[in-house]
């Protein structure tokens, strides 16, 4: 009786650890499925700083949404979404002395229907409008306290409405692909389509085999491109997701924050958002990674009616590997950022606020 008792202790014991190993496997076997070797989670940052704005009193009131802000040497721009006369106005740096506004909105060939971003690059500056498809370049007065338009490049009707842009070198623009089939195209200095790379991160493989489309309007990013390190980062304007390109050595990690990737229910074909506002802006500077982050939910948007104040009071660093450093809580709403890492000074844009600019010390 006693060997029998032994017998079944020891059957049930070889059944429970067969089980075990079968569930580890399974397991296993739906994580790998899920996810690449280069898709990495993250949750918490080594460190977490609060930083207190100053805001910079400008001697005249332009903006009605100053979305971005980009600087070259003793200049600055400050672009503005929704401008009644012109989308871009011209500063000197750091002062903020006004000096000139350019991007005249209008539909003739020499204005602008829309402005999605602005770079310096090589002593002049491009700017995007989508709704023409062009990039346009522009060079300084011979004062300097103006921008003249030199010459428009029309994007190939392959690239589907771009909202962002970086420039790869004298001869080669870098677009978010929204195709649904890549994440990024290669466009020559005529504005025709060289390569794609990059797949959609996603682990939704019921959109990825049905609804491309829609899952690359969710999947929406903006990107930016340091040609020193050769690192372009990629953030998710829905959810929180981090894609870090070295196009040096070839090799891309994708990070997820805790609100996971962007969350949307497809309703005729269009993807409509259901998660979270994700990050607005980002730059890689020689040594990190800094990202706008919001997480606010959709629910709360619409619950608060339009009194919620529009932005996110976090910047999130990466490392240029895409490893968290640090989080930076502010005290004001952003969506645009600056950073200069010789002086350890982050300038942003508070759309929320009629003096718009604010500059974080960070050091």
């Amino acid at each position: 009786m006693i060997r029998l008792n032994i017998l079944l202790e020891d059957t049930v014991l070889k059944i429970f650890i067969s089980l075990l190993l079968f569930f580890i496997c399974i397991s296993c076997g739906i994580r790998n499925k899920e996810y690449a070797e280069n898709v990495l989670p993250y949750s918490e940052f080594p460190q977490e700083k609060e930083l207190k704005g100053e805001v910079i009193e400008l001697d005249t009131a332009l903006f009605r949404c100053p979305f971005r802000i980009r600087v070259g040497g003793d200049k600055a721009i400050v672009m503005d979404l929704h401008g009644i006369d012109y989308y871009a106005h011209l500063f000197q740096y750091p002062s903020f002395r006004y000096l000139s506004s350019f991007g005249r909105r209008g539909d003739s060939p020499t204005e602008m229907l829309s402005i999605e971003n602005v770079r310096f690059y090589n002593h002049q500056v491009w700017i995007l409008d989508a709704n023409k498809r062009e990039l346009t370049r522009l060079g300084f007065s011979s004062s300097s306290d103006s921008l003249l338009r030199d010459e428009a490049v029309t994007l190939d009707e392959d690239i589907l409405r771009p909202l962002d842009f970086a420039i790869y070198n004298d001869t080669t623009f870098i677009i978010p692909d929204y195709s649904g089939k890549n994440r990024l195209c290669w466009l020559n200095d005529d504005g025709k389509l060289v390569k794609k790379i990059g797949a959609i991160p996603s682990i939704n493989n019921q959109a990825l085999r049905k609804a491309r489309p829609a899952l690359a309007q969710a999947w929406r990013s903006f990107i930016d491109y340091n040609s020193h390190n050769g690192v372009l980062a990629m953030v998710t304007q829905l959810g929180e997701v981090l894609e870090v390109y070295n196009l040096k050595d070839r090799t891309e990690v994708i990070r997820i924050g805790e609100n996971g990737e962007p969350k949307f229910k497809i309703f005729e074909g269009y993807g409509i958002s259901s998660g979270i506002m994700g990050f607005s802006d980002v730059q890689v500077t020689d040594n990190a990674i800094y990202a706008v982050f919001h997480g606010t939910t959709f629910k709360e948007i619409v619950r608060q009616n339009g009194h919620l104040p529009d932005g996110g009071k976090y910047i999130y660093v990466f490392s240029l590997k895409g490893e968290p450093l640090c989080k930076y809580m502010l005290d004001h709403y952003v969506y645009g950022i600056w950073v200069d890492e010789t002086t350890k000074t982050i300038i942003a844009t508070d759309i929320n606020n009629d003096q718009p600019i604010v500059r974080f010390q960070c050091g």
